[in-house]
Parts: structure tokens; C-alpha cells; sequence
């Protein structure tokens, strides 16, 4: 007996969901089918692959490494139907994208739509996370490419320059910081804030990086875009760290003074990230080339 591909995308698909059942119906196998096919390649393996238990399955040592190889596997395999899906015109092409919250806010709109309209056949699908977490979702092929600060540790990745982030102090011209011209990011955190919403990669980050001060982020309220972050500072509810760029919309139709702030990490190189850019399907190389420019 030997594993096909039905059986390494059900192993995924068990993993990611921690159910048998779950994962027979992301394969759209019967529950009876799926599990027979886990026990065949334990069989075949002579080792268990997951752990089962009351609240579902978890992946063995045998298990984490199965899936793994799965990932690349099919990641490969999709990449081929991709591409030579291109030349016949068969195929919905597909792009698997990560970035933090300034990336996707920022920079990504209008690259993707330009993007987009070139390729009607191709649909991106976006997801903001942690540098560290999209790192490690392109190496496990969860995504086709990441854009991480260059500070990260990619590994083995390969990587392109994108684009520079900075962030910067904005406040209302009423606020006691508003005569400033530069700051501290230890000073900000006197202040009560206007924060991103909980969870989001950029207020995550600054928040690292108040604990590693043995600081916490007074927040007054938190909020899901950076031009309701801005109303908030022109009504001086709060400070609010945001990107120059944002700060530079805001000023357009608010009342409000951006600050540089005077901490070095306050702008970043941004960089795209592969497993390796010349494997990648044509059309997310064509991506990559819009987004690399």
C-alpha cells in the first residue's frame, strides 16, 4: 500500500481540524472511509500518527512530520495544476497571501486591485498575522508568500525587498504632545490610548514592545481602522500610534498633529518571503514581480 494524495489531504485536513470527523468532511470522504485510511498508513508505517482523545486527535512526533511533508506535497501539486492550468485556461488561479495590519492597510489595496483587474482568473486570499506566524505558515505551505520586517528570522526563505514602515505619534492640537515634534515611545505610554482592535498584529507588536519596557498600553478605546483611530485623536479621546501614511490621510480631513517617534524600531523594512520564488505558479510570480517593483 502507498499513499495518494486523497489520503494526504484527509491527514491535513484531521490535523488542522483536530477531528477525524471533521476532517472526512473536508475531504468530503464518509467518516468510515477516512478513518480506514488513517489506519492503512499507520498500518503501512508501523507507527501511530495521532493521538486520540475525548476532545478530538493531535498529530504524533510521526504525525507533525507527516503533515509537514504533506503540506509541501501538495503545495507542489497545486502549483502544477496552477500553472498548467494557466496554459489551458482551465484553472482558477490562487494566491495565498500573509502580512501585518500596515502591509494590508496600506500598501496592499491598491497594488492588489491593479493586480486583480490584470487577472480576472485569479482570486488573493489575505490574511493579517504575526511576523513570526506568517514565517512559519509559508515554510509549513500554508501560504504562497509572506511580508514580514526584514529583522525576522526567515530561515531558508527567500526574500525581496517591499517597502519601508514607519510609524508616528498622532495627536489632537489640543493634547499636552502636540507641540512636540518628536517622542519617546516610553513617553506615549504616560498617555491614555486610541488602540487597534485586540488581536491585531500592529498593537501586538507595540505591545511587546511596552512589556519589554515593564509597561502596559493605557487604552480608552480600540477600534477596527486607523481613520476612526483618527477621529477619536481630532476629538481628543487619546494618542494613537499609527503608520505616516495613515497619518497623512487623516490630516487631509482632520484636525491633528503627527510626531516622529525617536525609537529605532519605530520604521521597519518591510520584505516578501518564499520557499523559493522561481517554483512559485506563474501567476503568483506575476505578483510577486507587481509587489517587488
Amino acid at each position: 500500500m502507498s499513499f495518494d494524495l486523497t489520503d494526504l489531504r484527509l491527514f491535513v485536513h484531521v490535523v488542522e481540524s483536530g477531528s477525524i470527523t471533521k476532517g472526512a468532511e473536508l475531504s468530503h470522504l464518509a467518516l468510515a472511509s477516512a478513518s480506514a485510511r488513517i489506519r492503512g498508513m499507520e498500518d503501512m508505517l508501523e507507527v501511530p500518527l495521532l493521538s486520540r482523545g475525548r476532545r478530538g486527535v493531535a498529530p504524533t512526533q510521526a504525525g507533525q512530520a507527516l503533515v509537514r511533508h504533506a503540506r509541501i506535497i501538495l503545495a507542489q501539486w497545486d502549483r502544477m495544476m496552477g500553472e498548467l492550468g494557466e496554459y489551458a485556461k482551465g484553472l482558477k488561479g490562487h494566491v495565498r497571501l500573509l502580512c501585518n495590519t500596515a502591509t494590508l492597510t496600506e500598501f496592499l489595496p491598491d497594488l492588489l486591485s491593479a493586480y486583480l483587474n490584470k487577472h480576472p482568473n485569479v482570486s488573493v486570499d489575505v490574511h493579517e498575522k504575526l511576523s513570526a506566524e506568517i514565517v512559519q505558515d509559508v515554510v509549513d505551505g500554508k501560504a504562497d508568500l509572506g511580508v514580514v520586517a526584514k529583522a525576522t528570522d526567515v530561515g531558508e526563505l527567500e526574500t525581496h525587498p517591499f517597502r519601508e514602515l514607519t510609524m508616528v505619534v498622532v495627536a489632537s492640537p489640543k493634547h499636552s504632545l502636540a507641540s512636540k515634534r518628536s517622542i519617546s515611545f516610553s513617553e506615549v505610554l504616560e498617555y491614555d490610548t486610541v488602540g487597534m482592535f485586540e488581536g491585531s498584529s500592529i498593537q501586538t507588536y507595540l505591545e511587546g514592545h511596552a512589556a519589554r519596557m515593564g509597561k502596559q498600553i493605557s487604552y480608552r478605546v480600540r477600534l477596527r481602522g486607523f481613520l476612526a483611530m483618527g477621529r477619536m485623536v481630532e476629538n481628543n479621546v487619546g494618542v494613537a500610534i499609527i503608520p505616516d501614511t495613515a497619518a497623512q490621510r487623516c490630516k487631509e480631513t482632520m484636525d491633528i498633529r503627527a510626531i516622529r517617534l525617536t525609537d529605532s524600531w519605530a520604521t521597519r523594512q518591510l520584505i516578501l518571503c518564499a520557499r523559493s520564488f522561481k517554483d512559485l505558479p506563474m501567476h503568483v510570480r506575476e505578483l510577486v514581480d507587481m509587489l517587488h517593483s
